[in-house]
């Protein structure tokens, strides 16, 4: 029977003791210090493109996936019945400023009025005055026979019509003032209908404008529905739209959260461009496994519960994304965090 030399055998020891040192310092170096997941993908705010105005599109500026900046027209609906609504609302706002000046007129012409009325009374509060001292003193005369009775009855005449006069122009003074008060309330209404005319004109103008369809930010247009000649009622959705803000969010096992911190570093590769390595950090941690978040949670409250590693999406922001490929939502990415310093 062969026997082995002891020496061999320590050999053996000592190779296998090697490969477990240089193993674990590659798994120190290479594989402690990171974290990873290939369950995880690009995110990005995509909402519908929808009209305020319904009519019939005119013209359609975009094309399906086309990259356009913020401020770019992507289509137009027939503008010609927003321009009669807008010529009509101009024109009441005119006839409301002709109303208030028509009515400033009758104002002005009013307080005129009311002027010469109260000369008028002044002149004839004068004249009551002066009848009034006459018919005293020819009454006084009268008695004492230094003067006739037909004098006396003549100054009481005099007197009466003095009084009448005096009447007539305060009435007078009272109708002009409430001629002008009512051309006040009429400009009041003018005033009035004015704001509501340049409202109605703010708000045809703004419709005017809404036929017009813009892009807020800069981003990409897909799943274009909408086609020249076609007719769209108000908030129908005409495309969708992907901002170019997007980042990526991945799926970690809450066992790989322990040392994960928002503004770690990471190394990201997408599937579709493996060529293109990409960077960035992590912006935020969801304070709750995914399924937490899912219209019907999961109920772990029954008698064959068997526990399963939850997933937790982690935010990560990405420094500067490839300008020469297009990334979107739905893209799969291999994000690599460095939880821990290297060794």
């Amino acid at each position: 029977m062969l026997r082995r030399h002891p020496l061999w055998i320590l050999f053996g020891l000592l190779a296998v003791a090697a490969i477990c040192i240089v193993g674990y310092f590659v798994w120190l170096v290479y594989f402690h210090p990171y974290e990873s997941t290939d369950d995880a993908f690009v995110e990005a705010r995509s909402f519908a493109i929808a009209t305020k105005a319904s009519g019939y599109v005119e013209t359609i500026d975009v094309t399906d996936n086309q990259h356009v900046d913020a401020g770019a027209r992507l289509m137009t609906i027939d503008p010609t019945d927003y321009q009669i609504a807008l010529d009509q609302a101009k024109g009441q706002v005119e006839s409301a400023r002709a109303a208030i000046e028509s009515a400033e007129a009758q104002i002005a012409a009013a307080g005129a009025a009311i002027d010469e009325e109260r000369a008028q009374q002044t002149s004839a509060a004068a004249a009551l005055q002066f009848a009034q001292e006459e018919a005293n003193r020819q009454q006084d005369l009268a008695k004492s026979g230094a003067g006739t009775v037909q004098t006396a009855q003549q100054a009481t005449s005099s007197l009466r019509q003095a009084q009448a006069n005096a009447a007539q122009t305060q009435a007078s003074v009272v109708s002009a003032m409430k001629n002008k008060a009512v051309a006040e309330a009429q400009r009041a209404n003018a005033i009035a209908s004015l704001h509501q005319a340049e409202a109605g004109a703010a708000a045809a103008e703004q419709k005017l404008k809404d036929t017009v369809i813009i892009a807020q930010q800069a981003g990409r247009v897909v799943q274009l529905s909408g086609a020249k000649g076609q007719f769209v009622t108000e908030g129908q959705s005409l495309a969708m739209f992907v901002p170019d803000e997007v980042w990526v969010v991945a799926n970690f096992k809450e066992t790989q959260l322990t040392d994960m911190r928002p503004g770690q570093a990471v190394a990201l590769s997408i599937d579709a461009y493996p060529d293109h390595p990409l960077t960035g950090k992590v912006e935020s941690i969801q304070p709750g496994s995914g399924t937490a978040f899912s219209l019907l949670p999961a109920e772990n409250a029954t008698g064959n519960y068997v526990k399963v590693t939850q997933r937790v999406p982690v935010k990560i922001t990405v420094d500067r994304w490839p300008a020469d490929v297009p990334v979107g939502p739905g893209m799969s990415v291999v994000p690599t965090v460095t939880v821990r310093p290297r060794s």
